[in-house]
C-alpha cells in the first residue's frame, strides 16, 4: 500500500526529533521516507525533501535514497523534477560527488528551460565543494554519453569553468582537465573543438609560455599537419581553418607558428585556387591568404625557407599582372585591357613575403634570376601606379568626414580600401630599395591599429602614399576581435584610370556591388568536421 502524507510527516518526526547518534536505529522510519517516491504528486515532493535530510544517517540505504531520488528526477511532474534537482548537490559527498555529477550531467539534456538551470545550478554548487571529483562525472558523460549530454556538457565546461573560484581550481585540478579534454579530442567535432579549446585556455598553468606551446602542440595534432591536404573535401579544409584560427592567439616571438606556415607554403598555397570552401559564402582563398598573413610575424627558423619564399614569390605573381599590352584607337589603354588588381590578395601575400623576407634578405637579389626579378618588379611599378590613383581617389572622397558620416557601408568601404591600399604601398616601396628593404611595419587592415602607431603616424608630402595621422585617427576605428565578428572579405577591385566615384551599385551581395569592381564579400562562417 502506498505511503500517505500523514505517514511521511509522522516518520519524519521520528528521525527530526532523535539524537544524531541514534538515527541510525530508525532505519525503518527513513524506509518509509524512502517508498514515498511511490506515491503522488504531494508525496513525491515531500520524499525529495525528506530524503536527502537524513540520507548520511544511514550509509547502508545510500544506494536507495539516491535511486530513489533519481526517480524523482525522471518523473513526469516538473515541478517534482526540479524539487528533486534542487536537493541533488546533498547527496554530494565522499565516493558519491563522482555519482550526483553524473547523473546531474544527464539531466542537462532537459528541454525545461528552468530545470536547465536548476542542473546547472546544482553542479556550480557540487563543483565547489570537490572540482575533480564533479569533473569526473562531467567528463565520464563527455566521453561516453549520449550527444545531447556531451554536447551540453562541453557547452556548461565552456561557460562555467572562468567563472569558479580560483581556490576550486588547483593545479591538480587543471591538470586533470587537460588530461581529460585531451582524451575527448581524439574525436570531436569542429564546433566541440572550438568550445575545448576555450576551456584549455582559460587554464591558468596553460597562460604561460610553455603553457601556450602544449596548446599549440594540441592543435598540431588537430590539424592532421603531417598528412597532405585534400584541397576537394572541405571538411579536410575546414578542420585546417578551424585549428589555424585556434592557434593563432597563442603565436608569439617565443611559441612559434614555423609548422603551421611551412604547411601552408608545402601544401595550401600550390592548391589555393582548387580549395573547397566549407561555406558557400566564404572567399576561401582570402580566407586562407589572411590566416597565412596573421601567422607569418611569429614564424621561428625554417629548414626550407628559400622554398617557401620561392613558393610565396610565385604566387604573389600571379595577383600581380604584368601592364597590359594593347592599346585603344587613341593610343591608351582600353577598359576591358585593364587587368584587374586584387589588392585584398595582394596585402596578404606581400605581407607573408614582407616576413619571410627578414629570414633570408638576399632572396630577391640572390635567388632570383635578373630576368624573373626585371619582370617582378615592372609588376611591381604597375601595381603601385593603380595604387596612386586609388589612394588619391579615396582620400578625396573621405576627406573632412568624420563621425557618422564614415560609418555608412560606402564609407566603411572606402576605408578599409584606404587601409589596404597603404599597406601594399608601404610593403612596395620596401622591396623597391636597392638592396631589398624588409624594416617597415605595417598593421593588417582587417586588425585593430595599435594606439602607439596612430599617434606616431605622420602627416605625408609629396608622393608619399603613407595615411597621414589625421586620417588614421578617423579612420581608424578598433575592429572587433576575431572571435567576435562575422569574416569580413575585403574589398578588391581593378584599376581604372577613369575612376572617380565609389557610388553603390545595385550589384548582389550584403553590401551591394560598388562601381569599378570594388565588392563587399557576403560574411561567412566556418561550419565543422565530423
Amino acid at each position: 500500500m502506498a505511503v500517505t502524507i500523514e505517514e511521511l510527516y509522522r516518520n519524519y518526526g521520528i528521525l527530526a526529533d532523535a539524537k544524531p547518534e541514534d538515527l541510525s536505529q530508525h532505519k525503518d522510519a527513513y524506509q518509509v521516507i524512502l517508498d514515498g517516491v511511490k506515491g503522488g504528486p504531494k508525496e513525491k515532493r515531500l520524499a525529495a525533501q525528506f530524503i536527502p535530510k537524513f540520507f548520511s544517517s544511514f550509509p547502508e540505504l545510500a544506494d536507495a535514497a539516491i535511486n530513489a531520488q533519481l526517480d524523482l528526477c525522471e518523473d513526469e511532474d516538473v515541478s517534482i523534477r526540479r524539487q528533486a534537482i534542487k536537493e541533488l548537490p546533498r547527496f554530494a559527498a565522499g565516493e558519491n560527488i563522482v555519482r550526483v555529477a553524473d547523473i546531474l550531467t544527464q539531466l542537462l539534456q532537459t528541454e525545461d528551460s528552468a530545470e536547465f538551470n536548476q542542473v546547472n545550478t546544482a553542479l556550480v554548487s557540487i563543483f565547489k565543494m570537490d572540482a575533480k571529483a564533479t569533473l569526473g562525472g562531467l567528463f565520464s558523460q563527455i566521453l561516453q554519453g549520449e550527444d545531447i549530454v556531451r554536447e551540453r556538457a562541453i557547452k556548461f565546461l565552456s561557460i562555467k569553468l572562468k567563472t569558479m573560484p580560483e581556490d576550486a581550481m588547483t593545479k591538480e585540478v587543471e591538470d586533470y582537465i587537460f588530461t581529460e579534454t585531451k582524451k575527448v579530442l581524439e574525436d570531436v567535432t569542429g564546433e566541440e573543438f572550438v568550445l575545448l579549446m576555450r576551456i584549455l585556455m582559460v587554464l591558468k598553468g596553460l597562460q604561460t609560455m610553455s603553457g601556450r606551446q602544449q596548446l599549440v602542440e594540441l592543435v598540431v595534432e588537430q590539424a592532421f599537419l603531417e598528412q597532405a591536404l585534400n584541397p576537394a573535401d572541405p571538411d579536410t579544409v575546414d578542420r585546417l581553418l578551424q585549428c589555424t584560427r585556434q592557434a593563432l592567439p597563442l603565436f608569439s616571438k617565443n611559441v612559434h607558428s614555423t609548422r603551421f606556415v611551412t604547411y601552408f607554403c608545402d601544401h595550401v598555397l600550390p592548391n589555393l585556387s582548387s580549395l573547397t570552401s566549407p561555406v558557400a559564402e566564404l572567399d576561401i582563398q582570402l580566407e586562407v591568404l589572411k590566416l597565412l598573413a596573421e601567422m607569418s610575424p611569429f614564424c621561428g627558423d625554417m629548414e626550407k625557407v628559400e622554398t617557401n619564399l620561392t613558393m610565396l614569390f610565385e604566387k604573389l605573381l600571379e595577383f600581380m599582372p604584368l601592364p597590359p599590352e594593347t592599346e585603344g584607337e587613341n593610343g591608351e589603354n582600353t577598359l576591358s585591357d585593364e587587368p584587374k588588381l586584387q589588392f585584398s590578395y595582394v596585402e596578404c601575400l606581400l605581407f607573408s613575403f614582407h616576413q619571410l623576407g627578414k629570414k633570408l634578405p638576399d632572396f630577391l637579389i640572390d635567388k632570383i634570376n635578373a630576368e624573373r626579378l626585371k619582370d617582378f618588379k615592372i609588376r611591381l611599378q604597375y601595381f603601385a601606379r593603380g595604387l596612386q590613383v586609388y589612394i588619391r581617389q579615396l582620400r578625396v572622397a573621405l576627406q573632412g568626414k568624420t563621425g557618422d558620416a564614415l560609418k555608412t557601408e560606402e564609407n566603411k568601404i572606402k576605408v578599409v580600401a584606404l587601409k589596404i591600399t597603404n599597406n601594399i604601398n608601404v610593403l612596395i616601396k620596401d622591396l623597391f630599395h636597392n638592396p631589398p628593404s624588409y624594416k617597415s611595419t605595417v598593421t593588417l587592415s582587417w586588425k585593430p591599429v595599435q594606439k602607439a602607431e596612430a599617434v606616431a603616424l605622420k602627416r605625408p608630402s609629396g608622393e608619399d602614399m603613407g595615411a597621414g595621422s589625421t586620417m588614421k585617427k578617423q579612420l581608424s576605428p578598433p575592429l572587433p576581435r576575431r572571435d567576435a565578428r562575422q569574416i569580413y572579405n575585403p574589398p578588391s577591385g581593378k584599376y581604372s584610370a577613369t575612376i572617380g566615384n565609389f557610388s553603390n551599385g545595385e550589384g548582389g551581395g550584403e553590401g551591394g556591388t560598388l562601381s569599378h569592381s570594388w565588392v563587399l564579400g557576403a560574411p561567412g562562417s566556418p561550419g565543422a568536421w565530423s
